[in-house]
């Protein structure tokens, strides 16, 4: 799990910050922004968890 965080924070980081408000992905019917995951991720939430490893599959945070 800590390399999931470390590679969201990195892909975080790297997004322009307008795109940051633009939903990154839908849990549980719920969409989650950018700046509303790295909430969670920071709060190590289930549903950051949840979140992390559906980006994960989508390959869509930085490989470290």
């Amino acid at each position: 799990m800590a390399d999931l965080k470390s590679r969201f924070n990195i892909t975080f980081a790297n997004l322009p910050i307008p795109v940051r408000d633009n939903v990154a992905v839908v849990v549980d019917d719920k969409p989650l922004s950018w700046n509303v995951l790295k909430i969670e991720v920071d709060n190590g939430t289930e549903l950051s968890t949840k979140a992390l490893n559906i980006l994960d599959k989508l390959d869509f945070l930085k490989k470290i």
